[in-house]
Protein backbone atom coordinates (compact mmCIF):
# COMPACT_ATOMS: atom_id res chain seq x y z
CA UNK A 1 0.00 0.00 0.00
CA UNK A 2 1.54 3.33 -0.78
CA UNK A 3 1.77 6.10 2.05
CA UNK A 4 0.71 9.72 2.07
CA UNK A 5 3.57 12.40 1.47
CA UNK A 6 3.49 15.27 1.52
CA UNK A 7 6.23 17.57 -0.52
CA UNK A 8 5.84 21.25 -0.48
CA UNK A 9 7.84 23.44 -3.21
CA UNK A 10 10.82 25.35 -2.31
CA UNK A 11 9.78 27.68 -5.23
CA UNK A 12 7.15 29.14 -3.06
CA UNK A 13 9.57 29.36 -0.34
CA UNK A 14 11.54 33.22 0.89
CA UNK A 15 15.04 32.30 -1.30
CA UNK A 16 16.68 35.22 0.69
CA UNK A 17 16.24 32.57 3.59
CA UNK A 18 15.74 29.38 1.81
CA UNK A 19 17.01 27.46 4.78
CA UNK A 20 15.41 28.55 7.88
CA UNK A 21 11.75 29.07 5.52
CA UNK A 22 12.03 25.31 4.68
CA UNK A 23 13.12 24.23 8.03
CA UNK A 24 9.89 26.51 9.30
CA UNK A 25 7.62 23.87 7.20
CA UNK A 26 9.70 20.48 7.76
CA UNK A 27 9.36 21.38 11.73
CA UNK A 28 5.35 20.81 11.02
CA UNK A 29 6.35 17.24 11.30
CA UNK A 30 4.01 16.18 8.33
CA UNK A 31 6.74 16.86 5.18
CA UNK A 32 8.80 14.38 4.73
CA UNK A 33 9.76 15.63 1.06
CA UNK A 34 10.50 18.99 -0.44
CA UNK A 35 10.06 19.30 -3.96
CA UNK A 36 12.83 21.53 -5.51
CA UNK A 37 12.02 22.94 -9.07
CA UNK A 38 14.74 22.82 -11.62
CA UNK A 39 13.99 25.13 -14.68
CA UNK A 40 16.18 25.66 -17.47
CA UNK A 41 14.29 28.30 -19.39
CA UNK A 42 14.00 26.24 -22.49
CA UNK A 43 11.28 23.35 -21.78
CA UNK A 44 9.36 25.97 -19.35
CA UNK A 45 9.67 29.73 -19.95
CA UNK A 46 11.44 30.50 -16.43
CA UNK A 47 14.59 30.07 -14.86
CA UNK A 48 14.65 29.06 -11.19
CA UNK A 49 17.97 27.33 -9.32
CA UNK A 50 20.16 24.63 -10.55
CA UNK A 51 22.46 22.12 -8.36
CA UNK A 52 24.38 24.77 -6.32
CA UNK A 53 21.53 25.46 -4.54
CA UNK A 54 20.33 21.79 -4.33
CA UNK A 55 24.31 21.21 -2.60
CA UNK A 56 23.81 24.28 -0.30
CA UNK A 57 20.51 23.15 0.84
CA UNK A 58 21.30 19.61 1.90
CA UNK A 59 23.67 21.19 4.27
CA UNK A 60 20.70 22.00 6.19
CA UNK A 61 19.31 18.57 5.84
CA UNK A 62 22.11 16.32 6.16
CA UNK A 63 20.84 12.61 4.74
CA UNK A 64 22.60 11.07 7.81
CA UNK A 65 20.09 13.01 10.20
CA UNK A 66 17.70 11.13 12.27
CA UNK A 67 14.64 11.90 10.10
CA UNK A 68 16.42 12.43 6.37
CA UNK A 69 14.24 14.73 4.35
CA UNK A 70 14.23 13.27 0.70
CA UNK A 71 14.84 15.85 -2.18
CA UNK A 72 12.50 15.78 -4.61
CA UNK A 73 13.96 17.32 -7.86
CA UNK A 74 11.47 18.31 -10.19
CA UNK A 75 13.46 18.50 -13.30
CA UNK A 76 12.18 20.88 -15.90
CA UNK A 77 14.77 21.27 -18.67
CA UNK A 78 15.31 20.31 -21.77
CA UNK A 79 18.19 17.71 -21.27
CA UNK A 80 16.95 15.44 -18.58
CA UNK A 81 20.14 13.15 -18.91
CA UNK A 82 22.29 16.09 -18.88
CA UNK A 83 21.81 17.06 -15.01
CA UNK A 84 21.70 13.75 -13.61
CA UNK A 85 24.88 13.12 -11.95
CA UNK A 86 24.86 16.71 -10.96
CA UNK A 87 21.77 16.75 -8.84
CA UNK A 88 23.37 12.86 -7.94
CA UNK A 89 26.81 14.45 -5.97
CA UNK A 90 24.49 17.39 -4.94
CA UNK A 91 22.36 15.59 -2.84
CA UNK A 92 19.47 14.55 -4.98
CA UNK A 93 17.11 11.58 -3.72
CA UNK A 94 14.60 11.75 -6.44
CA UNK A 95 14.60 12.80 -10.39
CA UNK A 96 11.74 13.50 -12.20
CA UNK A 97 12.44 14.25 -15.86
CA UNK A 98 9.46 15.00 -18.33
CA UNK A 99 8.44 12.61 -20.88
CA UNK A 100 7.98 15.77 -23.43
CA UNK A 101 11.58 16.53 -22.87
CA UNK A 102 13.23 13.38 -24.31
CA UNK A 103 13.05 10.93 -26.98
CA UNK A 104 14.31 8.22 -25.15
CA UNK A 105 12.58 7.67 -21.72
CA UNK A 106 14.00 4.50 -21.45
CA UNK A 107 17.81 5.67 -21.47
CA UNK A 108 16.96 8.62 -18.65
CA UNK A 109 15.36 6.41 -15.93
CA UNK A 110 18.24 3.61 -16.46
CA UNK A 111 20.55 6.48 -16.02
CA UNK A 112 18.88 7.63 -13.51
CA UNK A 113 19.06 4.55 -11.59
CA UNK A 114 22.80 4.09 -12.10
CA UNK A 115 23.46 7.27 -10.35
CA UNK A 116 21.70 5.83 -7.07
CA UNK A 117 18.52 7.88 -7.27
CA UNK A 118 14.62 7.33 -7.58
CA UNK A 119 13.25 7.12 -11.05
CA UNK A 120 10.11 9.37 -11.62
CA UNK A 121 8.32 10.87 -15.09
CA UNK A 122 6.22 13.66 -15.24
CA UNK A 123 3.55 14.38 -18.17
CA UNK A 124 1.74 17.96 -18.86
CA UNK A 125 -1.45 18.68 -19.00
CA UNK A 126 -1.90 17.98 -22.60
CA UNK A 127 0.26 14.65 -22.58
CA UNK A 128 -2.56 11.12 -22.59
CA UNK A 129 -1.69 9.30 -19.25
CA UNK A 130 -1.33 6.28 -21.64
CA UNK A 131 2.41 7.44 -22.42
CA UNK A 132 3.71 6.65 -19.06
CA UNK A 133 2.69 2.73 -19.01
CA UNK A 134 5.33 1.71 -21.47
CA UNK A 135 7.53 2.69 -18.56
CA UNK A 136 5.69 2.97 -15.46
CA UNK A 137 7.17 -0.60 -13.95
CA UNK A 138 10.97 0.86 -13.85
CA UNK A 139 9.73 4.17 -12.50
CA UNK A 140 9.58 4.89 -8.85
CA UNK A 141 6.67 7.71 -9.18
CA UNK A 142 5.00 9.29 -11.96
CA UNK A 143 4.00 13.00 -11.52
CA UNK A 144 0.66 14.05 -13.00
CA UNK A 145 0.98 18.06 -13.64
CA UNK A 146 -2.20 19.49 -12.37
CA UNK A 147 -1.02 22.71 -13.94
CA UNK A 148 1.21 24.19 -17.01
CA UNK A 149 4.37 23.85 -15.32
CA UNK A 150 6.84 26.67 -15.25
CA UNK A 151 5.30 28.85 -12.86
CA UNK A 152 4.06 28.82 -9.25
CA UNK A 153 0.54 29.96 -8.04
CA UNK A 154 -1.39 28.77 -11.51
CA UNK A 155 -5.17 27.10 -10.26
CA UNK A 156 -5.33 23.77 -10.54
CA UNK A 157 -6.35 22.09 -13.33
CA UNK A 158 -9.71 19.41 -12.05
CA UNK A 159 -9.75 17.75 -15.39
CA UNK A 160 -6.33 15.80 -15.03
CA UNK A 161 -8.02 13.94 -12.24
CA UNK A 162 -9.24 10.80 -15.11
CA UNK A 163 -5.36 10.73 -15.45
CA UNK A 164 -4.88 9.71 -11.60
CA UNK A 165 -7.43 7.92 -11.55
CA UNK A 166 -6.90 5.43 -14.46
CA UNK A 167 -3.37 5.63 -13.25
CA UNK A 168 -3.63 4.23 -10.03
CA UNK A 169 -6.11 1.40 -10.79
CA UNK A 170 -3.58 0.19 -13.33
CA UNK A 171 -0.88 0.42 -10.74
CA UNK A 172 -2.14 0.19 -7.20
CA UNK A 173 1.20 0.39 -5.47
CA UNK A 174 3.01 2.99 -7.43
CA UNK A 175 3.70 6.76 -5.75
CA UNK A 176 1.42 9.19 -8.16
CA UNK A 177 2.14 12.42 -7.69
CA UNK A 178 -0.07 15.95 -8.25
CA UNK A 179 1.98 19.36 -8.83
CA UNK A 180 0.02 22.59 -9.14
CA UNK A 181 -2.47 24.84 -7.47
CA UNK A 182 -2.80 22.07 -4.36
CA UNK A 183 -3.64 23.39 -1.21
CA UNK A 184 -6.78 22.59 1.26
CA UNK A 185 -9.73 23.11 -1.65
CA UNK A 186 -7.69 21.25 -4.32
CA UNK A 187 -6.45 17.77 -2.22
CA UNK A 188 -9.93 16.10 -1.39
CA UNK A 189 -10.15 15.38 -5.30
CA UNK A 190 -6.51 14.10 -6.10
CA UNK A 191 -6.27 12.30 -3.16
CA UNK A 192 -9.67 10.49 -3.75
CA UNK A 193 -8.45 10.09 -7.55
CA UNK A 194 -5.60 7.91 -6.32
CA UNK A 195 -2.52 11.03 -5.91
CA UNK A 196 -0.74 9.91 -2.81
CA UNK A 197 2.15 12.46 -3.10
CA UNK A 198 0.95 15.82 -2.52
CA UNK A 199 3.45 18.62 -3.84
CA UNK A 200 2.01 21.88 -2.05
CA UNK A 201 3.74 25.40 -2.55
CA UNK A 202 1.79 28.34 -1.97
CA UNK A 203 -0.44 26.75 0.12
CA UNK A 204 1.96 25.81 2.71
CA UNK A 205 5.11 28.32 2.36
CA UNK A 206 2.84 31.76 2.36
CA UNK A 207 0.82 30.28 4.82
CA UNK A 208 0.63 32.16 8.58
CA UNK A 209 0.35 28.43 10.11
CA UNK A 210 1.88 25.90 7.92
CA UNK A 211 1.36 22.86 10.55
CA UNK A 212 -2.48 23.13 10.17
CA UNK A 213 -2.16 23.18 6.19
CA UNK A 214 0.40 20.24 6.00
CA UNK A 215 -1.51 18.61 8.77
CA UNK A 216 -4.97 18.66 6.87
CA UNK A 217 -2.79 17.73 3.39
CA UNK A 218 -1.89 14.79 5.71
CA UNK A 219 -5.09 13.88 7.17
CA UNK A 220 -7.07 14.05 3.57
CA UNK A 221 -4.77 11.94 1.36
CA UNK A 222 -4.70 9.49 4.45
CA UNK A 223 -8.59 8.83 4.76
CA UNK A 224 -8.61 8.34 0.74
CA UNK A 225 -5.73 5.72 1.29
CA UNK A 226 -7.66 3.58 4.47
CA UNK A 227 -11.14 4.03 2.22
CA UNK A 228 -9.30 2.49 -1.15
CA UNK A 229 -8.03 -0.16 1.52
CA UNK A 230 -11.28 -1.17 2.16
Amino acid sequence: MVKSIISPSILASDFANLGCSCKRVVDTGDVDWLHLDVMDGHFVPNISFGAPIIESLRKQFPKNSDKPIVFDCHMMVSDPEQWIEDIAKAGGDSYTFHFEATKDPASVIAKIKKHGLKAAMGIKPNTSIEEVYPYADDLDMVLVMTVEPGFGGQKFMQDMMPKVEKLRAKYPHLNIQVDGGLGKDTVKPSAEAGANVIVAGTSVFKAENPKEVTEFLKKTVDESILARSK
